[in-house]
């Protein structure tokens, strides 16, 4: 048994198909994670979504920014915007179903495996934690968003889900400027400074990095104990300079590799675009 971890699919369906025979996934005896945004840019968001929602117990997955747009999208509470690649999707005679199958999906993932190394604790997000969170802390947080898409109230949430206010985490924060800024931790996240701000509008590499800011993982405090794995930032092409930290998406979408990492001694495999 196999543990892979993939990078943003974002919409690219036979890609995934052509890198799981690669490495020989089984349904029956791998599990498959993905660090969110499943779907957009990429031509086959449906194709994708069926697949992986048909695997049940050999997938865990955490969502996306682009997750959750589209579930936004589907229910009336955000505009469709000009890059977005989800027609198909929208269109599709269960999207409400997959709607809801997302809504039920975590933003964060945490579990202990058996590696080459002994055993590791490994916490999977999409983008990245906030300065000072512990391990609990995170998951906490992230069940507080996921109860939020689950309520029967979560139209409220998505329709005030956007936006770069609050710019960075207090604990006596409430309401949906507290799960705004959670969700923008957990999906968005790039570079922040040793606060926890957020700075969202750099979206390329590390060098690009605004005055007074860095990368979050120079910030986090739960590593070498807490493995973390996350995708979002294509710009880093795999890249953090850092042991216990993984990125994971690497431009598929953006004519470069989709990648996987075999959880158990951390091998790459990878296809170009």
């Amino acid at each position: 048994m196999s543990t892979y971890v993939v990078g943003d699919l974002q919409g690219c369906y036979k890609p995934l198909k052509k890198l799981l025979k690669k490495v020989k996934f089984s349904e029956t005896t791998d599990k498959l994670w993905c660090v969110g945004d499943l779907v957009n840019r990429g031509p086959d968001s449906l194709d994708t979504l069926h697949f992986l929602s048909d695997m049940e117990d050999s997938l865990e997955l955490v969502l996306g920014n682009h997750d959750l747009h589209y579930i936004a999208i589907h229910e009336d509470c955000a505009p469709a915007r000009s890059k977005d690649t989800l027609d198909n999707l929208l269109n599709a005679k269960d999207s409400q179903e997959l709607s809801d199958w997302l809504r039920k999906q975590p933003l964060a993932h945490h579990e202990s495996l058996d590696t080459k190394s002994g055993v590791e604790n490994f916490l999977m997000v999409h983008a990245g934690v906030a300065p000072h969170w512990t391990l609990q802390k995170t998951l906490n947080l992230a069940a507080e968003v996921q109860f939020a898409l689950q309520d029967i109230d979560y139209k409220a949430f998505l329709h005030h889900m956007y936006g770069n206010t609050p710019t960075r985490w207090h604990d006596q924060l409430e309401g949906l400027d507290r799960l705004r800024v959670i969700t923008n931790y957990l999906t968005r996240i790039r570079f922040c400074d040793e606060i926890g701000t957020l700075q969202l509008t750099a979206k390329e590499g590390l060098s690009s990095a605004p005055q007074g800011f860095k990368p979050w993982f120079e910030f986090e405090t739960l590593t070498p104990e807490t493995t973390i794995l996350f995708g979002h930032w294509a710009a880093l092409e795999g890249y953090t300079g850092k042991k216990h930290v993984h990125a994971l998406d690497t431009g598929y979408a953006w004519g470069r590799e989709l990648t996987l990492m075999r959880l158990e001694d951390k091998q790459l495999y990878s296809i170009s675009s």
